[in-house]
């Protein structure tokens, strides 16, 4: 028994925010952010209070009526987000209550920008095992309500966006097609390199006005090391889930990168050795979209027609905790 990946669904704000418009907003230039991200737009949210589960809702219904499937018909829910509707309960249940179903377990996963391989990994267990046949994996974002929008902030600000996208998975006797492999990693000793330091219960109170003037509450990012981490922490996992099935990157289709700046994108090709039309790139659209990235791109590449049944897929993830991971999917 192997899973398989059934459909797809994705969901963006309608607003879309532009280099220039961030002009307004901190002392930054289209010029400067495309030169050092490649992102030239995002999106976000245009009602405040947007919460993450909306987005998902919207993905998961795409994902959905793509498999000719109703809500009814799911047997679980993974979700994947570092920004949940509320502090509790979890956004997957809330998703399941905008879905319209009920007991169905929900399970929410905050490993940041690898939460959607984890999610992958978890749903492909219990598929395999027989658990649950038809899972919703979804990754979802709402990163503009927690974005420092000022010249302090900019180096975190112009990366983000919100979107959400959304898998359903299900069981395949077909030896020839699913998910081959995955593999995750972790080093937590870097986990303050990319984090929101204020606000947890490592701080003495939820929320004070020294964290708030020392900036505590908003996202910190030690950028050159998470760029040097990310060169070779992704490659070297994707290489090995490659040797588990005994194939080479020459092998791959297509690659799909986790969109967090495509200087990283770039850098992880040609470590890997692969040509630009073997790699998916759409972080110059929606900025880095963290769990929902992989899943974002995925739909869109299916729908440009750049992946079909039977060719070898592989994803690739690296964020916060430091966590990163990789998946071989023959599609």
């Amino acid at each position: 028994m192997r899973t398989e990946i059934i459909s797809t669904g994705m969901h963006v704000p309608a607003r879309v925010v532009t280099n220039k418009e961030l002009e307004s907003l901190m002392e930054t230039s289209d010029e400067w952010i495309v030169q050092r991200t490649g992102i030239r737009e995002r999106r976000w949210i245009e009602v405040p209070g947007t919460p993450a589960s909306a987005l998902a809702e919207h993905a998961a219904r795409q994902a959905l009526e793509r498999a000719s499937m109703k809500p009814e018909d799911l047997d679980s829910i993974v979700f994947a987000t570092l920004s949940p509707d509320h502090y509790f309960p979890g956004s997957g249940c809330l998703l399941q209550a905008r879905l319209g179903v009920r007991d169905i377990p929900c399970l929410d996963v905050r490993n940041q920008c690898s939460g959607f391989l984890y999610s992958l990994q978890v749903a492909d267990a219990w598929v395999r095992t027989g658990l649950y046949k038809r899972i919703l994996v979804v990754g979802a974002e709402v990163h503009s309500f927690g974005l420092r929008k000022s010249t302090e902030g900019r180096d975190v600000a112009v990366l983000f966006g919100d979107g959400a996208g959304a898998v359903i998975l299900g069981p395949t006797e077909d030896e020839s097609r699913g998910i081959r492999r995955i593999r995750l990693a972790a080093d937590g000793r870097f986990a303050m390199d990319l984090s929101i330091p204020g606000m947890g219960t490592a701080s003495p109170v939820s929320l004070d006005e020294r964290q708030i003037s020392e900036g505590l509450v908003w996202p910190r990012m030690d950028g050159s090391k998470v760029f040097k981490h990310a060169i070779t922490k992704m490659p070297a996992i994707v290489r090995a889930v490659l040797e588990d099935e005994g194939v080479a990157p020459a092998d791959l289709r297509l690659f799909i990168p986790h969109q967090a700046n495509q200087r990283i994108s770039d850098a992880v090709q040609k470590s890997l050795g692969l040509r630009d039309d073997q790699v998916f790139n759409n972080i110059h659209r929606y900025g880095n979209t963290t769990a929902a990235s992989i899943p974002i791109a995925l739909h869109e590449a299916l729908g440009e027609g750049r992946l079909s049944r039977g060719e070898l897929l592989g994803l690739g993830a690296f964020g916060a905790g430091f966590t990163w991971g990789a998946a071989l999917v023959r599609w």
